[in-house]
């Protein structure tokens, strides 16, 4: 019988894995590449204990060979939502009444399983659905996932630690219940770790999930929940459907067991969804628990006494990087006028340098959008934007989508502060800059907090400390994760919890503690060990 404080593994970050030619993790990918792209998978939805096939198939291609067939997932509907939540609610008792060193166990194992045999499979499988490098694969679909499990478990246990003080005679307690219902997590299709974290601690908390993912991260999102099951996940804990967005709201959100919702994705999804919940609040059991991280328009604020080099890096990698389609991604840049010529040097020489195409090939460092829609949205910012005299493209500009979805990362150069492409989130390989007067630097600063409704990242690169000072107090509201002298991306878990307010969510942090406490409901337990027989208090006695 369990009777002992259990002490989880001192969680620390998971290696990244360089894949430099000659190595062997390099050879283990490449060779995981092969297979996946040798077979065509039959991908069915996880609703409890069974794996379900509809016969409604749809077809999986990369982004950089869409010619190409990775396989075929199998589409629900209204039908399958029920089944879920159903599986949900029937798994619900068992799963929080089992002791949370069980559940941490479970998802210990999985971190273990993504850190070994799973490793090269997950990545292959990001590589090949998500157009990512082996690179950008490696840090997301291994590295960051592996490091939520194995830091949501330690913060997990720090919390079920905090407990409240005691009077004498009196013993306080407190219980991290899971909520009551069930939680709806809703996944993007740029990060596999997100598209992990949100139903996993979620339920490592005590809680099921009916988990609905994008479509076009679905061929990785079979392989985490193989690796779940694999860990000992019981059925009907998580459960993996694939229907439309509206078929899942409609049911999802009348439904009086809805407790949550866990989201990363566009804001005006996210804003629609919440006004949805709040006109069937009456419906609910409790307040549903919002939690959600959405836009950006991420800005690199420059100073004059920055060095021109680290400014081209910090655009070169932040904006460009997984082609933009990073929450996080550098989308617009101010920059001071007496570094604007250096700083355009360098950047356009990085640009002409980089290599595009299919992610097989470890030499490109630029790869393919997710798929049609987004290249048809991002190209037509590029089209706005030359079609506007106050613009200039300074590089890239071209695309082509008759192989794959490609397009040349792009630089526009404005003389409009104010332009779309400044103030709008394009989500792709697009970058806009403002070149100022180095005079106007706290002038700037503000057109930088006013510009966009958004507020998940940002930097400030300077070398003046006072500068940095001003920055970063003037820009306190414009990010939830700020930047100094570096890109505003790559986010580390345990290091970097990442979120942000404004129009860019909750900024209920992914990665930090204070996350999974929005997946728990606290009830507090006095207990007096002698109670009082006497109802009268000292101070009605006579003098």
């Amino acid at each position: 019988m369990a009777n002992a404080f259990f002490k989880v593994p001192t969680p620390k970050n998971e290696p990244v894995l360089s894949y430099a030619p000659g190595s062997k993790e390099r050879q283990l990918l490449k060779k995981a590449l092969e297979e996946s792209r040798s077979k065509e998978l039959d991908i069915p939805m996880y609703i409890g204990s069974e794996e379900v096939r509809t016969g409604k198939k749809a077809r999986l291609s990369p982004p950089h060979d869409h010619k190409h067939t990775l396989g075929y997932y199998h589409e629900g509907d209204k039908s399958h939502v029920e089944k879920a939540i159903n599986a949900a609610l029937a798994a619900k008792e068992k799963w929080s009444n089992l002791s949370w060193e069980y559940r941490a166990s479970i998802f210990l194992k999985a971190a273990e399983l993504l850190a070994g045999p799973y490793r090269y499979k997950i990545n292959a499988a990001t590589m090949l659905g998500q157009s990512k490098s082996a690179f950008q694969a490696e840090i997301d679909s291994a590295c960051e996932l592996i490091d939520f499990l194995r830091f949501n478990v330690h913060y997990m246990s720090e919390i079920y630690n905090e407990q409240p003080e005691s009077s004498p005679g009196i013993w306080n307690r407190l219980e991290y219940r899971p909520l009551e219902g069930f939680v709806f997590a809703l996944t993007p299709f740029n990060f596999t770790a997100i598209a992990g974290n949100l139903p996993t601690c979620v339920a490592m908390m005590g809680n099921t999930v009916v988990w609905k993912p994008s479509n076009t991260q679905i061929y990785a999102a079979n392989v985490i929940m193989q690796v779940l099951k694999e860990a000992g996940l019981p059925d009907g804990v998580i459960n993996l459907v694939y229907v439309s967005g509206p078929d899942a709201g409609e049911v999802i959100f009348n439904h009086k067991d809805f407790a949550g919702i866990h989201f990363t994705g566009s804001t005006g999804v996210f804003q629609g969804m919440w006004k949805t919940i709040g006109a069937n609040i009456a419906k609910y059991r409790s307040y549903p628990r919002i939690v959600g991280e959405t836009g950006g328009k991420d800005f690199v604020m420059v100073h004059a006494s920055a060095n021109a080099k680290e400014v081209s890096t910090a655009l070169s990698r932040g904006a460009f990087e997984y082609q933009g389609q990073k929450c996080s991604a550098a989308s617009r840049a101010y920059i001071p006028s007496n570094l604007w010529e250096d700083v355009k040097k360098f950047l356009v020489e990085d640009l002409k340098s980089f290599k595009m195409g299919p992610t097989e090939d470890f030499g490109n460092f630029i790869n393919a959008v997710i798929d049609e829609k987004a290249f048809n949205s991002i190209t037509s910012y590029i089209e706005k934007a030359r079609a506007n005299p106050k613009n200039e493209i300074i590089a890239g500009g071209k695309y082509d989508k008759s192989a794959g979805y490609f397009i040349e990362p792009t630089v526009i150069v404005t003389s409009d502060p104010s332009s779309i492409t400044m103030c709008e989130e394009i989500f792709g390989p697009v970058l806009t800059i403002y070149v100022y007067d180095s005079k106007d630097y706290e002038k700037t600063l503000e057109l930088v907090d006013n510009t966009s409704p958004y507020a998940l990242t940002g930097s400030i690169i300077a070398k003046d400390r006072y500068a940095i000072e001003v920055a970063t107090k003037k820009l306190t509201n414009s990010a939830g994760n700020f930047y100094i002298n570096d890109k505003p991306t790559g986010a580390v878990v345990g290091q970097q919890p990442f979120g942000g307010a404004r129009g860019s969510g909750t900024n209920d942090k992914a990665g930090a503690k204070v996350n999974l406490l929005r997946w728990t409901s606290l009830r507090t337990i006095k207990e007096t060990f002698v109670p009082p027989t006497d109802y009268r208090y000292p101070f009605l006695d006579k003098e």
